[in-house]
């Protein structure tokens, strides 16, 4: 790289590295970061039966729905009206990652120094379903121009930056549920590119009745109808997840960025990377997850044995579960008996490309509270694999892994350390 940009990067590699400053969270747990981990740490649950209007006869019985949410507390009239529940979700969460972060206008050197990078899976499909509703039921002239852009899957980056006025690098990434981890690595790839400050994350709505028709052609859908028994990853009851909807946020900067304006440094995105195995190939998403890990530790400067807890992606399908604990038993060695397995999202369902976002966020939490959060409705754990269940455990993690496989076939990992980690010291 030349210039300007290229010189800094070369002088001042160290100090490019990608730090989370703010987190935003809007789940089924919750509101805002400190309702999420309460819920979590307390290992509560908030599946239950699906009530959003129009899903009563569908097979899927329960899901983790956001109760109490209400966007135009947050959001202006003139993004609600042409945006859906997925993009109203992400400005709720980004703006309450932006005050987390203590980010304002005066923090902002050029609008071109402040990117956003999403993912998403589902899309607007509430927004779309009603106005194809009035188009085949009044007419073309009851579609409004919305139409063409609430659904897409971009929506949400897009409007995130219009309303924010962020005009530096803004990308979506389109890589399955494993995307959510994929966005924070391209947010923090930007930073090392000269960027200041990419906020970046993922939220999904996938609970109206169009997404749901489109959801129950995946096998892996639970159709339990008893909350406490809809997603049992890793045990021997295991019969699918249940979706959810919500998501999170997060405010990642480069380090010297962070350290001028006097942010707080919460943690390091330290390592990453990415495989593709196929739909549903569940066997052989054991050797993809496992270069993922492998990869992701390479980057961070990681050994196994440093790795304190592990964010699992616990898909609730057996073949599925058994690829994960293989994966990890093949990239981490003996380390993968000892180390704390955590799946937060059994309490609050698998909310797509937002799921692995929601276990960043988690991680960032834990490791600042000292506790591990269990995975709720999980107790005969039948792999070889030492789950927090029950109750929280006590630690003081350093160092988490997170997994993500998407049911298209993506598989990511990411490696968080505890606050700012110089790279010298990786």
């Amino acid at each position: 790289m030349s210039g300007p940009q290229g010189t800094r990067r070369r002088s001042d590699e160290g100090s490019r590295r990608a730090v989370v400053t703010g987190l935003g969270v809007v789940s089924p747990h919750g509101i805002g970061v400190e309702a999420f981990w309460k819920a979590t740490a307390d290992g509560a649950s908030s599946l239950g039966p699906v009530t959003r209007e129009g899903c009563d006869h569908m097979p899927l019985k329960v899901a983790g729905e956001v109760r109490g949410f209400d966007a135009a507390e947050t959001v202006e009239e003139r993004y609600l009206v042409q945006t859906d529940r997925f993009t109203h979700f992400a400005l709720s969460a980004a703006q309450l990652a932006l005050d987390d972060a203590r980010f304002g206008r005066a923090d902002i050197e050029s609008p071109y120094s402040v990117g956003v990078v999403t993912a998403a899976g589902s899309g607007g499909g509430e927004f779309g379903q009603r106005e194809l509703q009035n188009l085949w039921g009044q007419g073309s002239r009851y579609v409004g121009p919305y139409q063409s852009i609430a659904w897409f899957y971009a929506a949400s980056t897009g409007q995130v930056s219009i309303r924010n006025d962020f005009k530096g690098p803004c990308g979506v990434v389109a890589a399955d549920e494993a995307g959510g981890l994929d966005a924070l690595a391209h947010a923090a790839l930007a930073v090392r590119n000269g960027t200041d400050t990419v906020v970046c994350g993922a939220t999904e709505a996938p609970l109206a009745p169009y997404s749901i028709v489109c959801q129950l052609g995946y096998p892996e859908l639970s159709r339990a109808t008893d909350p406490d028994r809809a997603y049992r990853p890793f045990t021997s009851e295991a019969c699918g997840f249940a979706p959810a909807e919500g998501g999170a946020v997060l405010v990642v900067e480069g380090a010297a960025a962070a350290h001028r304006r006097g942010a707080e440094v919460r943690a390091t995105v330290a390592g990453h990377a990415a495989t593709f195995t196929g739909p549903s190939r569940w066997a052989e998403s054991r050797e993809g997850l496992a270069r993922a890990i492998e990869g992701a530790l390479a980057e961070a400067g990681c050994r196994p044995k440093e790795v304190d807890v592990v964010f699992a992606d616990a898909l609730g399908v057996p073949e599925a579960d058994r690829a994960e604990a293989q994966a990890l038993a093949d990239a981490l060695g003996p380390h993968a008996r000892r180390v704390p397995v955590t799946a937060p999202k059994t309490g609050t369902g698998r909310a797509y490309c937002a799921a692995p976002v929601l276990d960043v966020a988690t991680a960032v939490l834990a490791m600042e509270h000292g506790l591990i959060p269990p995975t709720p409705h999980v107790l005969d754990v039948c792999h070889d694999l030492d789950v927090v269940a029950g109750r929280a455990r006590p630690a003081e993690p350093r160092t988490a892994l997170i997994l993500s496989r998407g049911l298209m076939g993506s598989n990511s990992a990411l490696v968080l350390r505890q606050g700012d980690v110089p790279a010298t010291d990786r």
